[in-house]
């Protein structure tokens, strides 16, 4: 049996195509498959968040991205009703800003990038089923558009395709600290709705967001409590103006612009996956997914491109055995990631702030410092951990207590 590849990758959208990307400008084989074709669309809050786009300026890959023309992002503001926080976001390498491509832009701009670096490209691409020998996934089997089954072998296969990801299911990948669907949310696009940066409107039980993007238009985000999902499938734009009209100053805003796209959307599992076994790695959502109330998906699919392509690297070269280059991998993927699936998994839940959080946001409101550190929990670029610390959240109140 021999080698015709060292990784195959599945699926080639946002974290398929970096990690294809990647090994092949380490000068490895790569084969990258897909059954869509590109530019398409897909389901996303489209947030590349700071920590995101220094990976893109790493890549050589962000100029591409805003000579589309989607707009820099630079501003966090969360209206809470009572409350409304507004700050920018600490810089990672320098970068504090935010962008949100259309993802039929920035996944073609991806995929482009991966066959530019070597990579062997097949769109319309399905993938049947995996190619399994000695215990240890050797390759796949699928078909193109001509129906014709093929057999590709590889080192490594990766599947990049997504929370449904067949590789995952093939392998029997493990999911843990999972959590079930806690909000049901739609989106939709709207033209003539200028928005500050990345607007959030949280009233009780409910989330709404605007985020500009490419061609002058607006993607409008908005969500529920998961009980109350029929409803929201039954009439998704009843149950947007319902939502819209709980923040009337965001609902008049909005009744003034012009809605240009159909609602889309669902709810999603929360979940952590073991990223590899004999064989096989995971990688992006197919590998770990959290609730899009904090919109981390692509940056954080971009991270989990940068671990594994580099894990592999060390299998590859010899560095390192495969189990301890990629039990690196996930070690470190989970404690970066754990973190902010807490936040984000807590604010699914839409449940009102205990009075608590309500005190440490009223000693937020107004202190620049102390809004700018916390937009940046949800833009990435300070974890959870480190603003929750006993230690901040004291000087927090210190500083609101001398102030008043």
């Amino acid at each position: 049996m021999t080698t015709e590849y060292d990784a195959i990758v599945v699926g080639a959208r946002c974290a398929g195509s970096p990690t294809a990307m990647l090994l092949a400008r380490r000068g490895y084989r790569v084969l990258l498959v897909d059954r869509a074709t590109f530019p398409s669309d897909t389901l996303s809050t489209l947030i590349i968040q700071p920590p995101g786009v220094a990976a893109l300026a790493r890549w050589g890959l962000l100029d591409r991205v805003t000579a589309t023309g989607c707009p820099p992002l630079r501003t966090w503001t969360l209206d809470f009703g009572d409350v409304r926080l507004s700050g920018t976001p600490r810089p990672v390498e320098g970068i504090g800003t935010a962008y949100a491509p259309r993802r039929s832009v920035l996944d073609k701009i991806l995929l482009d990038a991966a066959a530019d670096a070597g990579a062997e490209v097949r769109q319309h691409f399905n993938v049947d089923g995996l190619v399994v020998a000695d215990g240890r996934v050797a390759g796949i089997r699928g078909h193109g558009a001509d129906g014709r089954t093929v057999t590709e072998r590889a080192r490594v296969v990766i599947g990049a395709d997504g929370r449904t990801s067949h590789v995952a299911k093939w392998v029997g990948a493990w999911q843990y600290h999972d959590k079930p669907r806690l909000q049901y949310g739609y989106y939709t696009f709207f033209r003539g709705l200028p928005v500050d940066g990345v607007e959030f409107v949280v009233p009780p039980g409910r989330a709404m967001g605007a985020i500009a993007t490419n061609d002058d238009l607006t993607l409008v985000v908005f969500g529920r409590p998961v009980a109350e999902m029929k409803a929201l499938k039954a009439d998704p734009e009843a149950a947007f103006w319902e939502t819209a009209e709980a923040a009337p100053a965001f609902a008049e805003r909005v009744r003034a612009a012009t809605r240009v796209e159909p609602f889309v959307g669902g709810g999603v599992w929360n979940y952590f996956r073991t990223p590899y076994g004999p064989g096989w790695a995971l990688v992006g959502d197919a590998g770990y997914n959290k609730d899009p109330v904090v919109p981390k998906g692509i940056s954080d699919a971009f991270a989990s491109a940068e671990l594994c392509a580099a894990a592999l690297d060390d299998y590859f070269t010899g560095r390192r055995p495969y189990a301890d280059a990629m039990a690196e991998y996930q070690r470190v993927r989970d404690e970066r990631g754990l973190p902010i699936y807490e936040f984000a998994t807590a604010m699914a839940t839409m449940e009102p702030p205990p009075p608590e959080m309500r005190h440490l946001f009223a000693a937020i409101e107004g202190n620049q410092d102390a809004m700018d550190e916390f937009v940046s929990v949800p833009a990435g670029t300070i974890s959870p951990d480190e603003f929750f610390a006993p230690g901040n959240i004291a000087r927090i109140l210190n500083g609101a207590a001398v102030a008043g």
